[in-house]
């Protein structure tokens, strides 16, 4: 597909690269961009005297070259060699990496902070501080302690690995809040949808993979009141121990907590409100105090407690326990074999499988549209092969039209229970060039974000010739993106 807003693929490929991304979760990454907030002018060193003729003569020792600056910021050579070797360390594939398409990008993101600065698009310190906090209490989860963050780093302490970090995670959010302001009021109508498409050339039309739209029943075996007992009297247990003995909240969710997603941290999560956690789950840590153990609750995922480590205005660094209740193997058989009950009386046509759907599925998200999945992804209701979760897959890849699975048991991988489900291939879209009508919800994306493209590039172009840029001599050669090399 020949279309503008791939020129941009590069760009957001080398945008993407994470400093210290080996050991940084995602959801807390430190960018590989460096910020040098340096005054714009060469770096220099005195070296010591060298006596001549009886006269002191100073020798200059160049240490660090500018690459070029924009605005207020500093691009110095060693920011790009640096951003290099992170993207080779990393595993990255760097062949179609250059020199030019790296400090144009470094160009890009202190243009977009530099204006940011300009048009009061602020970030505040707590909010920079925070960041950064999350950052290094990940390392120091993952790396064992903060000596040994320190030295995997090559920090001398800790107050300079923060100011390190301070910069580099102000210069990327100024950025990114920037980018977000230019674009977030674009949206697009039917026509300019129609009017993209048909400027397409024929030959050139982007071709979709094949797809399937899949549908699900699910039965959710119900623990019985005795065993959840149980896992609430364990957890009034764990709660006293660290109240009482001043046991340790993170040694126990590594002993006892079933979620997979923090057991192994401690049972750490650092949320705000808008976090996308369960409701109940983000009330309860809300009420709660620093140095508070919640009493036990129940969500969709069993049952909790939770311990604030540090409140920091809005948001939250807390650790809790997830245990579920015992589903005994009875309760599991009675689900399968009402769900092959239900199988059958479909294959029978007493009714159909949306009809199932809607007076049989315990998914409220699917019941009411026929048992029909959504891609998370777009939530369309088409799931194209390649790109489809491999769990899901093995459940349908060999089904045949108007086929239904056997019961299918299925592990929640965030941690809820277990439940039963049976599967239909609804429909099949075999791999085609795009069609307008039947592809309009990928077609209407595609447009936007082309949209979205010329946007950004028309205030790229606008605010180059606003900003003070300087390109040293050995980069004014470089074909840019963008017109960074002023006539």
């Amino acid at each position: 597909m020949n279309l503008k807003f791939s020129k941009t693929k590069n760009s957001i490929y080398i945008g993407a690269v994470l400093l210290f991304s080996s050991v940084v979760t995602a959801q807390d990454s430190i960018p590989t961009v460096t910020d040098n907030q340096v005054e714009p002018m060469e770096a220099v060193a005195e070296a010591a005297p060298v006596k001549k003729d009886s006269s002191i003569n100073f020798k200059r020792i160049k240490l660090d070259g500018i690459a070029a600056v924009v605005g207020d910021y500093v691009i110095l050579d060693s920011d790009i060699e640096k951003t290099l070797i992170d993207l080779k360390s990393q595993g990255a594939s760097t062949e179609d990496i250059t020199h030019c398409g790296l400090l144009g990008k470094l160009m890009e993101d202190r243009l977009y902070a530099n204006q940011a600065v300009q048009d009061s698009i602020l970030v505040s310190d707590d909010e920079v501080n925070a960041t950064g906090d999350r950052q290094l209490q990940s390392l120091v989860q993952q790396i064992g302690s903060m000596d040994k963050v320190l030295k995997y780093y090559k920090k001398e302490d800790e107050a300079s690995f923060r100011e390190e970090l301070y910069k580099i995670n102000k210069l990327r959010m100024l950025s990114e809040r920037m980018q977000q302001d230019i674009i977030k009021e674009i949206e697009i109508t039917p026509e300019e949808v129609r009017q993209f498409f048909n400027k397409i050339p024929q030959d050139e039309r982007p071709v979709f993979g094949a797809e399937l739209e899949i549908a699900q029943i699910t039965k959710e075996p119900e623990p019985s009141e005795e065993e959840k007992q149980k896992v609430v009297d364990k957890l009034n247990q764990i709660k006293a121990d660290v109240e009482d003995n001043d046991a340790s909240f993170s040694v126990k969710a590594i002993l006892y907590s079933q979620d997979p997603g923090s057991k192994s941290k401690g049972g750490f999560y650092s949320i705000t409100k808008e976090t996308g956690f369960d409701k109940k789950f983000k009330d309860v840590a809300f009420s709660l105090k620093e140095g508070e153990v919640s009493e036990p609750f129940e969500t969709t995922f069993g049952y909790h407690i939770i311990f604030i480590e540090k409140i920091r205005g809005q948001e939250l660094d807390l650790r809790h326990i997830l245990i579920q209740p015992e589903i005994s193997q009875s309760v599991l058989d009675a689900a399968k074999a009402e769900l092959d009950t239900i199988r059958k009386k479909i294959i029978n046509e007493e009714f159909t499988f949306a009809e199932a759907a809607l007076n049989f599925s315990d998914e409220k998200e699917t019941k009411f549209d026929g048992g029909l999945l959504r891609n998370p992804v777009n939530f369309d209701s088409k799931f194209e092969l390649t790109k489809m979760d491999p769990t899901l897959y093995n459940q349908v890849q060999n089904l045949k039209d108007n086929e239904i699975t056997y019961p299918v048991l299925e592990q929640d991988q965030r941690g809820g229970a277990p439940k039963y489900k049976i599967l239909k291939i609804t429909n099949r879209y075999d791999e085609h060039v795009a069609d307008f009508s039947k592809d309009y919800t990928k077609i209407q994306e595609l447009a936007l974000t082309e949209k979205k493209y010329n946007a950004i590039k028309k205030w790229m172009d606008k605010h180059i010739k606003d900003t003070y840029i300087s390109v040293n001599d050995q980069n004014k050669d470089c074909e840019f993106a963008n017109n960074w090399v002023k006539e």
